[in-house]
């Protein structure tokens, strides 16, 4: 099936741009994946981040599917289209973003807008070989976006290369300035769980990069992980709990939003805790690297066979829900593949640092090869 789900032609002559179908454009309902949303009204106005991109010259070509409601990580979807991975045909697209991470890596646009909760822009990234930026939490306008109410949900760009993601974020967000030099810039490496090829692409990744970097080490990573669960099950049972009554919200996903049901205010509250414990941690780190570096994915992501059951494979995100939790900024950058799977660099920066974030990617980018 199509990556789009709906063909558009708006806007100007400069790039071509798909937008998630969790995001409105004016005439067109938003659907956001799900068979109980097929009777949407077309929305009544283009969400800010849209109206940015049109004033920026950009060519809205389509909305484009995605794991229904956002709420899963394998980007599969019975009923709206799972995209085909157009660098790796046997492998998920990854969720939620699954079509604006596909539509870049096949080539049918310059750029596309995902959005990311618990890791789904850089999670879609990382499986179809492209880079994706979930920027600092609150920095680039959410109105118009599903879900209204949210503490962790950031909208952002997909590209094939770093100039063309870096002249997206300057449409969609109007303070995002210049980038700085990163000759002084230096790297803290995770060290976090992963299968060792990964390990060993990141690590090399850094090492070609030339920048200066010494090991970190995350006391509240693993909490950060679960407490960022517990935050995305309430948040997204209240936002679409009532669907699941309509009967029509497939099954996998129902299931998620009926063990969601289940999370206590004592959970939430629980899990505040340690996003200020987890954030501040991060920021102690932040203060003396530029960048933090890690996998994105901890292991190959699953071939669409493996993926029958996405409840299962919630896990995909062990390494970047984390960064939803503490809002920092976060990309994922493409390295060359290794035994046949996508392996993908993550870069985190500073609250309000995108710029720098950025510009360290593009250069550990330029030295990959």
């Amino acid at each position: 099936m199509s990556i789009f789900v709906r063909a558009l032609n708006l806007g100007g002559q400069g790039p071509s741009v798909a937008i998630k179908d969790s995001i409105d454009v004016a005439g067109v309902p938003t659907q956001a994946g799900s068979r109980a949303l097929a009777d949407a009204p077309p929305a009544a106005a283009h969400a800010e981040v849209v109206e940015r991109l049109l004033a920026a010259g950009y060519r809205i070509t389509g909305k484009v599917t995605m794991h229904e409601l956002a709420f899963g990580t394998t980007g599969i979807n019975a009923w709206a289209g799972t995209p085909l991975n157009p660098l790796f045909p046997d492998r998920v697209p990854g969720g939620s973003s699954s079509g604006s991470a596909a539509a870049v890596a096949g080539k049918e646009v310059d750029v596309a807008i995902g959005t990311d909760t618990g890791g789904s822009i850089r999670i879609p990234a990382a499986c179809c070989g492209v880079f994706g930026l979930k920027p600092t939490f609150g920095r680039v306008s959410r109105k118009g976006a599903l879900p209204a109410a949210t503490t962790l949900d950031c909208v952002g760009p997909f590209a094939a290369d770093m100039d063309s993601l870096i002249a997206c974020m300057r449409a969609i967000d109007p303070s995002f300035g210049d980038l700085p030099a990163v000759e002084t810039a230096s790297i803290g490496l995770v060290d976090v769980p992963a299968l060792a090829e990964i390990r060993e692409a990141v690590a090399e990744a850094v090492a070609a990069s030339g920048l200066p970097a010494a090991s970190v080490k995350f006391e509240h990573f693993e909490a950060a992980y679960q407490a960022g669960l517990a935050v995305i099950n309430a948040e997204t049972w209240a936002a679409c709990g009532p669907l699941v009554e309509t009967g029509k919200v497939g099954p996998d996903v129902a299931q998620r939003l009926i063990n969601a049901s289940r999370t206590t205010q004592a959970d939430v509250d629980a899990a505040n805790q340690v996003r200020a414990a987890f954030s501040a941690e991060v920021d102690a780190a932040l203060e003396r690297f530029s960048v933090l570096a890690l996998p994105t994915m901890a292991d190959a992501p699953p071939s669409l066979d493996q993926a029958a059951d996405t409840s299962r494979l919630v896990n995909m995100t062990s390494l970047v829900r984390p960064f939803n939790l503490s809002g920092h900024p976060a990309i994922a950058i493409p390295l060359p593949a290794r035994s046949g799977f996508p392996v993908s660099l993550q870069l985190v920066a500073a609250k309000g640092r995108d710029e720098l974030l950025c510009a360290v990617a593009r250069h550990v980018a330029s030295r990959l090869q």
